[in-house]
């Protein structure tokens, strides 16, 4: 990680072919790190994927996307419990298709990653009752009693 002076430190990862975008970014927080870094958000992606599985609004599951594909896009939120990821790609013919980013997106040739580690604070996700889904639950750390 490169610490700037403001406190923000920057990861820059490059996948490999036959590695699982959505797996290795839910590793990127985790204790063993050291840091204690708790909290990151994606800045830029770029590569290409031989499959990806994504879920769309409103369904309850992924759909498989054959490649060769172009990764567009990819924005989300890193926290120690759990990631929270959209996605969006081309087929060979341009086809966009865009959605929240399941296991199974595999990278083809590369996938170049910038992602910020935001140390001044503390993800985690949790059940919310009113969407039924694990939400976002973002405290800043240098508020009293905040630091996990």
């Amino acid at each position: 990680m490169t610490p700037h002076a403001n406190g923000l430190g920057i990861e820059v990862l490059r996948l490999r072919p036959g590695e699982d975008l959505r797996d290795v970014l839910a590793l990127v927080l985790k204790p063993a790190r050291g840091d204690g870094c708790e909290a990151a958000s994606v800045v830029s992606a770029v590569g290409s994927l031989s499959r990806a599985v994504l879920r769309y609004a409103a369904e309850p599951d992924g759909t498989v996307i054959e490649g060769p594909l172009e990764l567009i896009s990819l924005s989300g939120t890193l926290s120690p419990n759990g990631v929270h990821l959209h996605a969006s790609v081309a087929d060979a013919s341009g086809r966009m298709r865009g959605g929240h980013v399941m296991p199974g997106c595999i990278v083809r040739t590369t996938a170049e990653l910038v992602v910020a580690m935001l140390p001044g604070w503390a993800f985690r996700r949790a059940h919310d009752p009113e969407t039924g889904y694990l939400e976002l639950q973002a405290k800043r750390l240098d508020e009293p009693g905040t630091r996990s």
